[in-house]
């Protein structure tokens, strides 16, 4: 296993590399892949942090623990709610934050606060020559007109290893409540979420359950502020039927369970689905999947099916896409015109075909 301590060693591992390298993290997302072993989990550490400019730079393989813990004795938080992949995963190992833009994970704050993507503001990566390149710094000519933060966010590591990201972050939240609703068809509860994200009280996610038939819809803020919107919250989804208002630590367990997907944990391969929250009910009939859910509004559908099963088969056409996040069946390659773009892109960070 090569455990670089710092960004040099990294550069000049790859420099070095003549085979394909399996790189991960801290392990928790990782499905480990031909070549050789390569873990980011020495480059920790916070470099910069000023709360009063809502700025954090941190090294790639800094735990998440230590970003969160970090924050919130400044009252602050990262604003997009990453996922924790143990469970769903089966994975041991520690979060980081490297891993977390590598897979561009957010949570169901997305329908508020956007995308991991959207709060990164710099990267510091070593790309398949062993460059070393840096947002606002060094860029090389053959990348030049790349958005190179957005590129790495979610490329998986296929276009360079990250060393360093920096976020913009944002102020806690004093607490939280959580309306619920019980008994909704999804398109109901989709109709539901619409009205709820559509409405002036800064609804900060919105998820439904069709197998306990619950649709939760959350709210955050200063105490005064909260009482007021979800008071107010509740008029709008009167018609929707009873609305429930539980309480912060109910709220906090019931969106910490739907940011992990842990109603997929279970026997069967688990798919996640991005697609119109309009065309979400549709999907889930055309799954047949043994469990669902739908979150950010119904724009994200979790998807448990058998082992092995075909689902983009089973859903057809649709706007979207489909990604196998667990399981057996090898997906079909990529429509010709995208391999190529994606092809053409890797090629230029990764010449070697290194982190393959």
């Amino acid at each position: 296993m090569l455990r670089p301590k710092t960004e040099d060693q990294l550069a000049e591992i790859i420099r070095g590399a003549n085979r394909p390298l399996s790189v991960r993290g801290g392990g928790t997302r990782h499905q480990p892949g031909p070549g050789e072993p390569l873990t980011t989990e020495r480059l920790t550490g916070i470099t910069l942090y000023e709360p009063g400019a809502l700025t954090l730079v941190a090294r790639a393989g800094t735990p998440m623990t230590e970003i969160d813990e970090t924050l919130a004795r400044e009252g602050q938080r990262l604003p997009f709610e990453p996922m924790d992949h143990r469970a769903l995963l089966g994975t041991t190992g520690t979060p980081t934050i490297g891993g977390a833009v590598a897979m561009n994970v957010s949570g169901p704050r997305r329908v508020q606060a956007g995308a991991c993507r959207d709060s990164l503001i710099g990267v510091r990566f070593v790309d398949g020559a062993g460059t070393v390149v840096k947002n606002g710094g060094r860029v090389m000519k053959n990348v030049t007109g790349y958005d190179l933060v957005k590129l790495l966010a979610g490329s998986r590591g296929r276009l360079g290893i990250l060393s360093e990201v920096s976020f913009k972050v944002l102020p806690a939240a004093a607490t939280q409540a959580t309306l619920r609703l019980t008994g909704l068809s999804i398109p109901r509860a989709v109709e539901a979420m619409a009205a709820g994200l559509s409405s002036p009280f800064e609804v900060t996610a919105a998820a439904h359950d069709p197998q306990v038939r619950e649709t939760w819809l959350r709210i955050e803020g200063m105490e005064g502020s909260v009482d007021y919107r979800a008071g107010r919250l509740a008029q709008v989804l009167a018609p929707f039927g009873e609305v429930e208002r539980l309480d912060a630590a109910e709220s906090d367990r019931i969106w910490r369970a739907v940011r992990d997907a842990r109603a997929m944990e279970g026997e069967g391969d688990v798919w996640r689905v991005s697609v119109r929250p309009s065309r979400a009910p549709k999907i889930v009939e055309r799954a047949l999947a043994d469990a669902a859910v739908l979150d950010w509004g119904g724009g994200l559908v979790w998807l448990r099916v058998p082992m092995g099963t075909d689902l983009r088969s089973r859903l057809g056409d649709f706007d979207g896409h489909a990604t196998r996040l667990r399981g057996t069946f090898d997906p079909p390659p990529e429509r010709p015109a995208v391999a190529a773009l994606t092809a053409g892109i890797r090629y230029r960070f990764d010449p070697r075909g290194l982190f393959a």
